[in-house]
């Protein structure tokens, strides 16, 4: 609550912008009155413009007005293509004219002054203009004196209660935004200028502070802000505290329910005394239905408090959020009185009531999907979910999916050459099994980090798939892989992941089509008997593809503060580090042949003749994406990638699916997945696929065209993405005569950037509630091959969700 002197209280957040808004201001008044005349119907606002706004930008003011033109194109003043088609149409599609409403302008001119006063110009005078410049056209202009700011020069509390240790008072006191050096224990310098928003944090600030050291019946009104204006431009707070008394949570009650009728609670328990209760005189009251096969363990579990202890609302809530990440069950309804809304703070202790209902244990959903890689293709999937395995809140997903893809012959002879056409499937196929298990908290080795601030929101996923797809260079025959996953989200915005155990065992074979080209590019030779013997350069690469088992422990940190479907606003950023090949090293060394170290280990369960190859590496990411809207309908997108890979103790390569690509229409347009670099090495040409670097850069301008048609927002897109794929320094191949085969895909500081690919291009996007689909057409501005604007065929993608 904040007040101007005394005489006046507000305690709404909302309201707190009318501390200012007094009748005193007469001129404000006065243009009010001076817009109240009748508008002309035929009045179209054309131009909106804003002057004497020094301190507060153009943009901030229009997402304040409700007087507005209509919807410009990309931003572009007086650009409203879709009011001209209504124009052209008589009516019938379009946008209909932005008529000009004087009384809204009226409203528009208090809400700017309201605005101001709440960032301290107290003396704020709005006016406005409304000018036809043209028949029927008008330019809304207003007019704004913003003065001089006042600045808040000391800030004091009173009322605020005493605790048991003497310095509590005085650190959070100290800890505040507002305050500086301080005058004495309550009393603090502000010197900074006046904003009502952030004395509404504060007055906030104080009031959880308070809840969560037992003070429960603190309300808005129980904190109040006094501005002393006598002195105005500077100004003197003082936050008025009545905190009341110190409350603890009383008992207990959790029930759980099945959701069918008739209502039986026949199962109950009760817990009273150590650990879960401070003393015996309260207890935990637990009641279910027998057929919501939960654990009264479970429930108890969640409670993060407990009864007798001193009351802390940061407790309660993060109790109902514990409850809320189970997954297998919805709040009924969650209260700290039996019947009514309220506690009764008369009493000394606050119960908790929690009425909980079990959802759907078992579901079955199926999905049939499109695909767009180097041809057009579909697919089918189907999971079982069983959300409460074993009465502890247990989540077992198994699944399985499979997906065909058509490439014409020409799309293949384009890509592999003309000789490879008639050998190469046009028909691609994939399917994967996969088995999910994960349970609502931090098991073993992390279990002591369950429950602590930070880590209630926690997941512990264990994962088994196997998988198999056809690719354009080589086929994966196998692909099976094991994940221990740790991930938690410490806050709404940020989140951790970590995978203590990632094992992969890839089985793969190069094409027919792909040894044939390099073949033709390093030469062969044929033996007396018909034998084939490749060159000393082909066998080096065909180890990529020789059966790998890889590990990975890895931490991946995200932040965020979008909308992960819209992506209209906020930011995106994840950082990875990972390390890898170092279990099937120690097995190497200590366990299949200790002491020595063979480099390789032998097939799982003796499947294969052949050896599991590996290597040791580490590797790192980041990706950092921005989204700045630039109107109301528009939304302008940036993203950077940077990504290092380098193998070590004696490893001189990465695995091939932990390398990096580039190409796709989820990352640079304009080249097939797998299709670009590393470096300037043709994509018919490559010797070793995928890099060891990746640099990339995007851009992206949303604009709506029309809105809610076929149920979904139509959005154009113009694009610009650039980047490429490098192999690193320790990544060495030489032929016999020494000569380095990876010379044009290395990194070297003095030429990356010239070996940078870019491509451009508009696109559009069908916005659902839940869903993006996506058409890109994008125009290869640096070929690699090409050079400058020299390729100018179409390349088309199409993809679900935003690019980035």
């Amino acid at each position: 609550m904040i007040c101007k002197k005394s005489t006046s209280f507000i305690g709404n957040t909302g309201l707190l912008l009318l501390i200012w808004a007094v009748l005193a201001f007469s001129p404000f008044a006065t243009h009010a009155q001076g817009v109240q005349n009748q508008s002309n119907t035929e009045d179209v606002v054309r131009r909106i413009r804003f002057s004497g706004n020094q301190n507060v930008k153009d943009r901030t003011l229009e997402t304040l007005i409700r007087t507005k033109t209509n919807r410009e194109f990309l931003g572009i003043p007086r650009f409203t293509p879709w009011y001209f088609i209504w124009k052209l149409s008589n009516g019938s599609f379009g946008e209909a004219p932005a008529y000009l409403d004087r009384q809204m302008v009226a409203n528009d001119m208090e809400r700017l002054s309201l605005y101001y006063r709440s960032l301290g110009y107290l003396n704020v005078a709005v006016d406005t203009t409304i000018v036809e410049y043209r028949t029927h056209k008008i330019e809304v202009s207003f007019l704004i004196e913003e003065g001089t700011a006042s600045t808040i020069e000391t800030i004091s509390y009173s009322g605020m209660p005493e605790f048991d240790e003497p310095d509590t008072k005085f650190n959070f006191l100290r800890g505040g935004l507002l305050t500086g050096s301080s005058i004495n224990d309550s009393t603090f310098y502000v010197r900074r200028q006046y904003n009502t928003q952030e004395l509404v944090d504060e007055q906030q600030r104080i009031i959880t502070f308070l809840k969560n050291s037992g003070y429960a019946s603190v309300q808005r009104d129980s904190v109040i802000a006094l501005v002393d204006s006598s002195a105005i431009p500077e100004l003197h707070i003082q936050f008025r505290i009545n905190p009341g008394k110190v409350f603890r949570f009383g008992d207990i009650h959790i029930n759980l329910e099945d959701g069918i009728t008739p209502r039986e609670l026949s199962q109950r328990d009760t817990l009273s005394g150590e650990p879960h209760t401070i003393d015996s005189t309260n207890a935990i009251y637990l009641a279910k239905e027998p057929e919501s096969q939960t654990n009264f363990g479970l429930l108890s579990g969640q409670v993060l408090f407990k009864p007798g202890d001193v009351y802390n609302h940061s407790l309660y809530l993060g109790t109902i959020n514990e409850y809320q990440n189970l997954g297998m069950l919805f709040i009924e309804r969650f209260a700290q009185s039996e019947s009514n809304v309220q506690p009764d703070f008369t009493q000394e202790e606050i119960p908790s009531y929690f009425n909980l209902q079990t959802i759907t244990k078992h579901t079955i959903s199926s999905e049939f999907f499109g695909m767009k890689r180097y041809g057009y293709g579909t697919g089918f999937g189907v999971d079982y979910t069983n959300n409460n395995v074993f009465g502890n809140a247990e989540n077992l997903s198994i699944g399985a999916n499979t997906s065909f893809e058509y490439v014409t012959p020409s799309t293949l002879e384009n890509i592999l050459g003309d000789s490879t056409s008639t050998t190469q499937s046009s028909l691609f196929r994939s399917y994967e099994l996969r088995a999910d298990y994960s349970v609502p908290r931090l098991n073993f080795p992390f279990a002591f980090l369950d429950n602590r601030p930070s880590f209630t929101n926690a997941v512990t996923r264990y994962s088994l798939s196997y998988s198999r797809s056809d690719q354009l260079y080589f086929d994966i025959n196998s692909d099976v892989r094991f994940n221990l996953r740790y991930e938690v989200n410490h806050t709404p915005r940020f989140s951790s992941f970590f995978d203590l155990i990632e094992l992969d065992i890839v089985d793969t074979d190069p094409s027919r089509d792909y040894i044939a080209n390099l073949r033709n590019e390093f030469g062969s030779d044929t033996l007396n008997d018909g034998t084939i013997v490749d060159s000393f350069e082909l066998q080096r690469i065909l180890e990529d593809f020789n059966p790998q088992i890889s590990s990975i422990i890895r931490y991946t940190f995200r932040s965020q503060n979008t909308d992960l479907i819209k992506r209209n606003y906020g930011y995106f950023s994840e950082y990875s580090a990972s390390l890898g090949g170092n279990i099937p090293y120690l097995f190497d060394k200590h366990i299949v042949t200790p002491n020595t170290l063979e480099g390789h280990l032998p097939s799982l369960f003796k499947l294969s003749e052949n050896s599991l190859s590996y290597s040791r590496f580490f590797k790192l990411s980041a990706d950092y994406r921005r989204y700045i809207p630039i109107s109301n309908s528009a939304v302008f997108a940036w993203r950077l990638y940077g990504g290092y890979a380098q193998p070590y103790g004696g490893s001189t390569s990465i695995p091939l699916n932990r390398r990096f690509f580039a190409g796709g229409s989820n990352d640079i347009r304009g080249w097939a997945p797998f299709q670009l670099g590393p470096g300037t090495i043709a994509a018919d040409n490559v010797n070793i696929p995928g890099g060891e670097i990746k640099l990339a850069a995007f851009t992206e301008a949303r604009q709506i065209l029309i809105r809610n048609f076929v149920g979904a927002n139509w959005h154009g897109a113009w694009f610009t993405d650039a980047g490429n794929i490098w192999y690193g320094a320790e990544n060495d191949f030489r032929d016999q005569n020494n000569k380095d085969r990876l010379e044009e895909g290395r990194f070297k500081f003095d030429r990356f950037y010239k070996q940078i690919a870019i491509s451009s291009g508009l696109g559009l996007r069908l916005d659902w509630q839940y869903v993006v689909v996506r058409f890109d057409f994008a125009f290869r501005v640096h070929d690699l091959q090409n050079g400058w604007l020299n390729n100018r065929k179409l390349y088309f993608s199409f993809g679900i969700g935003h690019s980035f």
